[in-house]
């Protein structure tokens, strides 16, 4: 990391925690020179760096100051409260419905699950791309069938190293994206009937994949900023017959949640007791915008229960598909699921990533995307602020990019997103987002995408249209 990257993120921490608050003024350049003995140009980069970021402001005349938090003025939601007792699913066609109407790229995307393609190095991957097939050893097309590229199963049990984790290249199963791995996982470790445990709200796609499996779910309470609530956990797994559960730990989708390091390591403990598996869907760990990567549950599973799902799509590779399955004990079970479903994940595009991972500068392409993203979650607060009326909640993510809203009580998202697709602008209701519909008064916006003078049109439309069902 540069030295005004480690000089930003060590201020961002200050601030963070309160050491420097709203309206509190900087170190002067000449002054912050002499105090960390570092450059003039090294804090001016710092200070630009968190002046993007929506962290600090510059007044004329007078320096940087400390900037009353984008969003600190608007509440939080409080914890979920699901109903209880288990759910058949039936949310296919529901979310269906929803999805295919915000494909046009002439909507503005607010409620996309996907982030701007731009933002990824596509140029430079479709070389390393372009390279493996030209230099295909045909004896890859065997070699690579599941688990996958050994040098791709090797570097990636390089990365879960560095975030403290001891994974096994062996454990490691190459999928088709982590929507597969997710499937693979659930086929792996259930049959119809079986009950699994879901967060509430939680990702719409793990709903989709129970109900093709022929699984219930039960909804455990979760909070927008701590995530689910190991409290009704425990009390579940005493009274209910739960094989699996599937959470988001780190920057949930849609609350943007991240359960505490503590939590993990209980939540794990707790799970352990019980013999019940976790599938963890850990797609946004690597967006984090803090100066520190939330800790791996892998790194706290001493018995192989963690089945711990991710890919490249939101981190590096849009649209390439490519992701894996760290499954503990369950591998080769998954990798069986794996050769009995899509037999095996395009070789050349494994190829191709193991070869970005060692020569690429992903963690240099990983600084460059986190700064970009916390800069376009600044932009959509402030718009947000700017346009909605009085009576929101928010709930504020420190990664990702989604963010979460709690509306008045008598506001309908699901009418909400059909007056504002009329008007050219997506949203995603809540209520994609629970086995049981709820959360009909919530949406989730995305900002993944970079602010424009379109979305912040979007934006003034969606605060007149909740305005108006007020």
């Amino acid at each position: 990391m540069s030295l005004y990257q480690d000089f930003a993120d060590r201020t961002a921490q200050r601030i963070a925690e309160g050491v420097l608050r709203p309206g509190d003024k900087l170190l002067s350049v000449r002054q912050a020179c002499k105090t960390h003995g570092i450059s003039p140009i090294t804090v001016t980069q710092a200070y630009h760096l968190l002046e993007s970021r929506g962290l600090i402001e510059a007044r004329p005349k007078s320096g940087y100051f400390v900037r009353a938090r984008l969003g600190s003025r608007l509440p939080e939601p409080e914890m979920t409260h699901p109903a209880g007792g288990s759910t058949a699913l039936e949310v296919s066609d529901f979310i269906f419905q929803i999805l295919d109407s915000v494909r046009d790229p002439a909507i503005v995307p607010l409620g996309s699950s996907f982030p701007d393609a731009r933002l990824y190095p596509l140029d430079k991957l479709g070389r390393f791309l372009a390279a493996a097939a030209r230099h295909l050893d045909p004896l890859a097309t065997v070699t690579d069938l599941p688990p996958g590229n050994d040098e791709l199963r090797r570097q990636l049990a390089l990365r879960y190293l560095a975030h403290g984790a001891s994974v096994s290249p062996q454990e490691i199963v190459v999928t088709s994206g982590a929507m597969e791995g997710l499937n693979l996982c659930l086929q792996a470790l259930t049959r119809p009937g079986d009950l699994i445990a879901v967060e509430s709200p939680t990702f719409y796609a793990g709903l989709q994949a129970s109900e093709r499996l022929g699984l219930e779910v039960i909804e455990i309470p979760s909070h927008p900023r701590e995530g689910v609530s190991l409290d009704a956990l425990a009390d579940a797994l005493r009274h209910h017959p739960i094989k699996a559960c599937l959470f988001m730990l780190n920057f949930a989708n849609p609350t943007g949640s991240r359960v505490p390091d503590d939590n993990k390591r209980a939540l794990v403990e707790l799970l352990h007791q019980h013999q019940v598996p976790l599938i963890e869907d850990d797609v946004y760990a690597e967006l984090y915008f803090g100066p520190e990567a939330p800790r791996c549950s892998k790194a706290m599973d001493t018995e192989g229960l963690v089945l711990h799902v991710s890919s490249f799509s939101k981190c590096l590779a849009p649209g390439y598909r490519l992701g894996w399955v760290a499954a503990g004990r369950y591998a080769k079970e998954v990798q069986r699921q794996k050769y009995s479903t899509s037999l095996a994940t395009a070789v050349p595009m494994q190829i191709a990533l193991a070869d970005y991972l060692k020569h690429g500068g992903f963690d240099n392409h990983l600084r460059h995307l986190r700064r970009q993203l916390a800069r376009q979650e600044a932009q959509l607060l402030a718009g947000i602020e700017e346009h909605f009326p009085p009576g929101i909640r928010l709930a504020r993510p420190d990664g990702g990019y989604f963010l979460w809203l709690e509306l008045p009580p008598r506001i309908d998202t699901l009418r909400l997103h059909e007056e504002a697709l009329a008007q050219g602008v997506s949203i995603a209701p809540g209520p994609i987002f629970s086995a049981k519909r709820e959360f009909s008064n919530y949406l989730r916006l995305n900002f993944g995408h970079p602010a424009t003078t379109r979305q912040d049109d979007a934006l003034a439309t969606l605060g007149r249209l909740i305005k108006r069902q007020l």
